[in-house]
């Protein structure tokens, strides 16, 4: 059980503002309705944000205790701009508030973290590592296939599946990469390109002041497949 130690970091809940924000840049996804509304984005987005990280932060320590995060923009908090140099998307803002908080010195994503993405209507959960890099999927692979941290990622994933009903998601190959097998038990996971767990909740649970508490409850839960990455692919 995760403790409650958010009180004193200002976090009362998401505000209202932060969903008038969040529905209205879905709806008018433009720099002339963004730069209107920079108040609201200041209020419903930035200010909240930073007392959300402030407060969750401390909690995941108690069972991640190398994890890192930064209340601030460029580092827990992602940008609100979206990247669209090489993309046919061209929409010019994100439309959810999205949170990382990772391990290691620099904040990359070739550790597993926690990120948090939080919507008009869900707040999105997640533990693990979204994509691997090269060196990282040879890493992965290696493991999976050793009979040690295979048997310990089958161990993590059923701890996960016993804590609740969360997704295991990262699969995205048909076929074995060539030069890789393992035990029938096991040999799925060389069919992953990522590996980590997922929950969604109601928008509704971040308006409370005791959110930090309700997400590091189930970050906890999910990151034995986050520790398992972190000591046997990451280290």
């Amino acid at each position: 059980m995760v403790k409650a130690k958010a009180a004193g970091s200002g976090f009362t809940g998401f505000p209202k503002e932060t969903f008038a924000f969040l529905s209205g840049i879905a709806a008018n996804n433009e720099k002339a309705w963004f730069e209107a509304h920079r108040d609201l984005y200041e209020a419903g987005y930035i200010a909240p944000a930073r007392a959300f990280v402030e407060a969750l932060g401390p909690l995941l320590r108690d069972f991640s205790p190398g994890v890192q995060f930064a209340p601030k923009v460029n580092g827990s908090l992602q940008r609100v701009n979206r990247d669209i140099r090489f993309s046919k998307d061209k929409r010019p803002y994100k439309e959810h508030l999205n949170l990382w908080f990772w391990h290691g010195d620099d904040k990359g994503w070739d550790t597993p973290g926690f990120w948090f993405g939080l919507g008009p209507k869900e707040v999105q959960l997640s533990v693990g590592m979204y994509g691997l890099g090269k060196e990282r999927l040879d890493s992965f692979r290696q493991s999976v296939i050793h009979p040690r941290s295979g048997r310990a990622l089958l161990a993590a994933v059923a701890a996960v599946g016993k804590a609740g009903d969360y997704e295991i998601g990262g699969k995205t190959r048909k076929l074995l990469p060539r030069g890789f097998t393992t035990d029938a038990d096991r040999v799925d996971y060389l069919l992953y390109d990522g590996l980590y767990a997922s929950v969604k909740l109601p928008a509704a649970a971040a308006g409370k002041a005791d959110f930090p508490v309700l997400v590091a409850s189930h970050y906890k839960r999910m990151w034995p497949i986050g520790k398992w990455l972190l000591d046997e692919v990451a280290g």
